[in-house]
């Protein structure tokens, strides 16, 4: 497990650099002079020569990336262009939103469709199991930002059930506004989850182990949540681990629908002002967030399947 772990990591590092690499390497190549673009058209040539040289716009690409690498293994990501204060305070000062928003959407997503998937298939071929497969592919369809707006519109506006935007003060009141940025950017995961449980409980109840434990008399019950239930599982921590990466681009719609600070924000107002210390920054952690989330979830697969420490 500890050699699976290691290698697993190395791989980690490895994606982190190539992605990281990359989102530099399009920043830089995005057409226009960042400079004039922060600083607008009435900065002086002394000024945009001074924010240049700030920047290392002056240097050959490859020092450029250099200078962040070097930088960024000393944990400086740089200085916010306009406000002066380190980029790490700021994008750090943002993710705790963004975080709590993916965890609450992830957990309830999982627990609705993991219970979803499971009924469906003790239930094969019957009306619940079409039920749910009807509403799963439903979920599946739905479009973030669509949910988003319309959740907004119905249960903010029209019903005023909940808070339209922001995050609140105090436990119970952010968690109050989380209800409808976390339903929106999670309904769609309940379908995926819901599918690949099925799909995966249909298989696992026709293994020799079900039979087995059958021909015990144990109970249906009992058979589904201890015995088929633990194996089937295995596909969705993986789902999982993969969706809070593609929660982090979710997360941008709600958290710019409903007016909530967090990275996915910031990385949009970052880019229309060419900010390159903040976007860099923010890309870093976002990409970290993802490698890292993914890995854990394979680290997790293979301490409860052993079979899978021979995939990498």
């Amino acid at each position: 497990m500890l050699k699976y772990a290691v290698k697993r990591f190395a791989l980690a590092a490895l994606i982190l650099f190539v992605a990281v690499t990359a989102m530099f390497l399009m920043i830089r190549a995005v057409p226009g002079d960042p400079v004039q673009i922060m600083l607008g058209p009435r900065a002086t040539p002394e000024l945009q020569a001074a924010l240049t040289a700030k920047l290392a716009l002056d240097q050959p690409i490859w020092k450029q990336l250099l200078i962040f690498y070097g930088n960024m293994l000393q944990g400086d990501l740089g200085i916010d262009v306009f406000s002066e204060r380190p980029v790490t305070e700021i994008v750090f000062q943002q993710l705790p939103h963004t975080l709590q928003l993916i965890f609450a959407a992830i957990l309830w997503s999982a627990l609705l469709g993991i219970g979803l998937g499971a009924y469906a298939a003790a239930h094969p071929n019957t009306l619940i199991d079409r039920f749910a497969a009807a509403l799963s592919v439903s979920f599946v369809a739905a479009p973030a930002f669509v949910v988003a707006l319309l959740s907004l519109l119905v249960f903010a506006v029209q019903l005023k059930w909940f808070p339209a935007i922001g995050v609140g003060e105090g436990l119970g009141d952010k968690l109050y506004h989380l209800v409808l940025p976390a339903f929106a950017i999670g309904l769609s995961w309940v379908g995926y989850i819901a599918r690949l449980v099925r799909a995966s409980m249909l298989e696992v109840m026709g293994e020799n182990h079900i039979r087995t434990a059958r021909a015990f008399g144990l109970s249906e019950n009992r058979i589904v949540m201890v015995y088929a239930l633990r194996i089937a599982i295995l596909p969705v921590v993986t789902v999982i681990g993969v969706g809070i990466g593609f929660l982090l681009s979710a997360a941008v719609f709600a958290e710019i629908v409903f007016a909530r600070p967090g990275l996915g924000k910031l990385v949009i107002d970052s880019i229309t002002t060419r900010n390159y210390p903040i976007v860099m920054g923010s890309v870093l952690v976002s990409t970290a967030l993802f490698v890292v989330s993914t890995a854990i979830a394979d680290l997790v697969n293979a301490w409860l399947d052993p079979r899978a420490r021979d995939s990498v």
